[in-house]
């Protein structure tokens, strides 16, 4: 079913005692589409959120753009924040001028990692919706049963990769650097630290050999023995996960995670419940740790002791007026983002900026054949999120952001521990992207 405003979604919400991110509970496809909205709470006092736009107050009233997302959300798993974040950057420009006066009307399809429900999102927004792009697409299994239709149709998608074919392909670039090169991120900060030992444990999910792939080169590279190790999620019995982990780690060792903030969270509270933060050299995380919830929930027990990579900017530390419309974005129109601020909705905000700089180059009709040389035309653009300017460009593949922070929690917000550094391209796939993009 669909929905025509912004709000609850159609799937039943399952929200996370912490309230880190939501989980629909319902087996079939939901959809929800956004139109022009000024509603929500105040602002941040520090960035006005008219600056989205190019008529700060002037509420778009032309033929609307449609655009449109594709997001895992099940039960354990669920990445709606980021296209409702992208979907609250959009009523921001929708209430402040529009694209030349047109309102973006933007429509996000749900799926439960079916790949005929995948499929059927595919072709809903594209032959019922008409968009004519799409943006913000987050899923396990979406860029693996989709690709070849989009390269079909000429379609260039700006999104949160996680299936190998997110980077591997040509019509699909990524704001973030995904499970795997994310992974690779916390892997080589502990290889970093001198571990003898590490242990990866991740959520049992499609693709965990892909992303286990990554730190399984980093980790050969440095001579140091590594224990891969899954997980079925929602994690039923977090006390036996997190002395496997530390037995297998041992007191020099380093215990990885890559989970969603619920899955790593109630980890991370029984290895502290049962006194074992302390019973390894360090714990890493992938990116979706990043965030205030998580290290709130933590409390100061975990400062300095779990290291998380950053694929995006750090917010807490961050003063720019990138990071301050972001937080004023969130506040005013991300009611629908339950994370809050955290990767996740860094990662909406940077690719509806990507997507409205591109919509603003267009000149005549918004079509799929005009929005979609934009969309692959943006080179070195400075979304104020990633450590480097982004680029889509007309690779064979796509690995744009490859340099990351790392971050540690310090009384409940994250902070930098390690600033600006390259994923290491002894992991194969950015040595190839790396040529490819004429990196080097």
């Amino acid at each position: 079913m669909r929905g025509h405003a912004p709000g609850p979604r159609s799937a039943a919400a399952l929200v996370a005692a912490i309230g880190l991110l939501a989980a629909a509970g319902c087996s079939s496809s939901s959809s929800t589409s956004t139109s022009p909205s000024t509603s929500g709470s105040p602002a941040s006092t520090a960035v006005n959120t008219s600056q989205c736009g190019t008529k700060p107050g002037v509420k778009a009233t032309g033929t609307p753009i449609p655009l449109g997302a594709i997001a895992t959300n099940q039960p354990g798993t669920s990445f709606t924040d980021i296209p409702n974040m992208v979907g609250a950057y959009f009523d921001c420009v929708n209430a402040n001028g529009g694209i030349n006066g047109h309102p973006i009307k933007y429509y996000i399809e749900t799926e439960q990692t079916n790949p005929a429900q995948i499929a059927a999102d595919a072709k809903q927004l594209v032959q019922t919706d008409h968009v004519v792009g799409i943006v913000g697409n987050t899923s396990i299994l979406e860029c693996t049963i989709n690709h070849a239709y989009w390269e079909k149709l000429g379609y260039y998608v700006v999104d949160s990769g996680i299936a190998p074919e997110c980077y591997s392909t040509p019509n699909s670039a990524a704001v973030n650097m995904g499970p795997r090169y994310s992974s690779d991120g916390a892997v080589q900060y502990a290889l970093s630290q001198h571990v003898s030992k590490v242990v990866f444990d991740q959520s049992n999910v499609p693709g965990t050999g892909y992303i286990a792939a990554g730190p399984a080169a980093l980790a050969a590279a440095a001579h140091t023995p590594i224990v891969q190790l899954t997980e079925n999620v929602p994690i039923s019995d977090a006390n036996s996960v997190a002395i496997k982990e530390v037995n297998d780690a041992g007191p020099n060792g380093a215990v990885v995670l890559n989970f969603t903030p619920p899955e790593a969270l109630v980890i991370l509270q029984a290895a502290q419940k049962l006194g074992l933060e302390n019973r390894v050299k360090l714990w890493g995380c992938s990116t979706p740790c990043n965030t205030d919830f998580l290290a709130k929930a933590l409390g100061p027990k975990w400062n300095n002791k779990l290291f998380v990579n950053a694929e995006l900017t750090p917010p807490d530390p961050t003063s720019t007026p990138s990071m301050s419309l972001y937080k004023a974005i969130l506040a005013q129109y991300g009611k629908s983002v339950s994370g809050g601020v955290g990767s996740f909705s860094q990662m909406g905000f940077a690719e509806a900026e990507i997507m409205v700089h591109a919509l603003e180059s267009v000149t005549g009709p918004y079509t799929v054949a005009s929005v979609n040389a934009a969309v692959r035309g943006v080179t070195n653009f400075d979304t104020g999120m990633l450590c480097k300017p982004w680029t889509y460009g007309p690779y064979p593949m796509h690995i744009p952001n490859n340099t990351d922070y790392t971050v540690t929690p310090n009384n409940g917000t994250m902070v930098i521990a390690q600033g600006c550094t390259d994923i290491s391209s002894v992991d194969p796939q950015i040595a190839a992207y790396r040529k490819a993009a004429g990196l080097g």
